[in-house]
């Protein structure tokens, strides 16, 4: 699933944004929106992931002015300039409606049917070798259709560590799903979706039913602690914004990637997520989360 080589020459961080969806549970506390990725993706090839991916130009483009809503206060801050916080945000809104089928709107919500029409018509349009951003801009100005970039909750930013092959600079979003809609995979880089509670993903990923990725672990772990969704919106809330590069590294035969605060850390940063792990530990093929102290001096 990851590709790391520390001797490899560092790749250039490409610009990533993804959408954790939450609901209500059944039974009391939450449900997240989880799509599997396509076993022959370049990046998490069968992963269990949160609906995302890379941002494009157009997505901050000027004339999303015209259809897209302001930002939260939180959300402005994932980047030091407007537009491309804007376009973080329109960049994960697109990926969750290509990938989840979901996507929230200002005025009367979408329902399942309207969003899978929409879906099928930027598919038309979309040319190979397209990344689609241009067609889904159009299709919303040509719809009057206006993205509400306000329900988006910035919650944190990872950057994939160096050793990886392929690199992103991603910033995570809460989003509480729009009435009437379900969401669906799209058979094409997502092969697979499901709604759960964080606590049951992580207890199948612990039976090794499923792969997860250590940011995606780390934000299942915060969310099982929500009661319901206000809940887990002051969660995001509580999180720092400051940006997360797990170091890989070697402790004896072990491989760690090596969190801010932890002593394999190449530096002496503070821990951005003061009560979560300091490492990951790759142990029966899977990064576990552990936290380890550094020696006091």
């Amino acid at each position: 699933m990851l590709r790391l080589d520390p001797t490899r020459e560092p790749a250039t961080p490409r610009d990533a944004a993804t959408v954790v969806v939450v609901r209500p549970g059944p039974g009391g506390g939450i449900e997240v929106f989880c799509v599997k990725r396509h076993a022959a993706s370049g990046f998490l090839g069968g992963a269990v992931v949160f609906p995302g991916g890379k941002v494009s130009p157009v997505d901050c483009a000027p004339d999303w002015e015209r259809a897209v809503t302001p930002l939260a206060e939180r959300a402005t801050k994932v980047s030091e300039d407007a537009a491309a916080a804007r376009g973080f945000a329109v960049a994960a809104l697109r990926e969750l409606f290509e990938e989840a089928g979901l996507l929230p709107t200002a005025g009367a919500p979408l329902d399942d049917a309207s969003i899978e029409a929409l879906r099928a018509e930027l598919a038309h349009r979309t040319a190979e070798r397209s990344d689609g951003a241009r067609e889904f801009l159009d299709l919303m100005l040509e719809r009057a259709l206006c993205l509400d970039a306000g329900a988006l909750e910035a919650v944190s930013r990872w950057i994939t560590p160096a050793a990886e092959e392929r690199r992103y600079d991603t910033r995570f979003y809460l989003l509480v799903a729009p009435p009437g809609q379900s969401g669906r995979h799209d058979d094409h880089e997502t092969t697979h979706s499901f709604w759960s509670a964080p606590a049951e993903v992580l207890a199948a990923w612990e039976n090794d039913q499923v792969f997860l990725a250590p940011p995606t672990v780390r934000t299942l772990e915060l969310l099982a602690l929500a009661t319901n969704v206000d809940d887990a919106r002051a969660i995001a809330r509580r999180q720092s914004l400051d940006p997360v590069c797990p170091f890989f590294a070697m402790d004896g035969e072990s491989a760690v990637l090596a969190l801010p605060g932890d002593p394999l850390y190449p530096d002496a940063a503070a821990p951005s997520d003061p009560q979560g792990p300091t490492r990951f530990v790759f142990e029966q093929g899977r990064f576990v989360p552990r936290r380890v102290q550094r020696p006091s001096r």
